[in-house]
């Protein structure tokens, strides 16, 4: 749901870059999966969040100090699927999206879709593939016109990019 960027003060508080669109995914007292940079997972109780400019800051209850904050940099944030609220219709998780092999509208293997960047307009997907034998990245406009259908269970997406890409 997230990723640790940096520390915050001296009592330990952490600065995190969210995926998600909702602080609520952050549950006060709840346990959330911490992925350390060394590989190691373990579950910390987050103790409160807030907004503060483009990230969030936070606290975890065994985090009172910066150097433990600054360990934690690099380390991804994951909460229980089943923790997540229901999405809408042709809404889907960035995770649920990820990996998916992106073929366009004649059938052509584009490649995978590797990140999801999020803009005020629309978010737009990063697909790494090759093209004649060399590595090509595509940028695909996250939109309802582009997107024409996402697989989930298939593990595929089919999209019209426009014209150039």
């Amino acid at each position: 749901m997230g990723r640790v960027v940096g520390a915050h003060g001296i009592r330990g508080n952490l600065k995190v870059h969210s995926y998600a669109e909702s602080l609520s995914v952050y549950e006060t007292g709840e346990g959330v999966l911490v992925a350390l940079p060394d590989g190691s997972v373990r579950t910390m109780v987050v103790e409160w969040v807030k907004p503060h400019g483009r990230v969030l800051l936070m606290a975890f209850e065994a985090v009172t100090h910066r150097s433990q904050a600054e360990s934690l940099i690099g380390s991804e944030l994951f909460v229980d699927k089943a923790c997540l609220p229901a999405l809408e219709e042709d809404t889907y998780y960035w995770f649920d999206l990820l990996g998916l092999r992106v073929y366009n509208t004649t059938g052509a293997l584009l490649g995978r879709l590797d990140e999801v960047i999020p803009t005020p307009g629309n978010d737009i997907y990063v697909v790494k593939g090759k093209q004649d034998g060399q590595p090509k990245e595509t940028l695909i406009p996250a939109t309802g016109d582009v997107v024409l259908k996402v697989d989930l269970e298939g593990k595929t997406m089919i999209v019209d990019p426009p014209e150039g890409l």
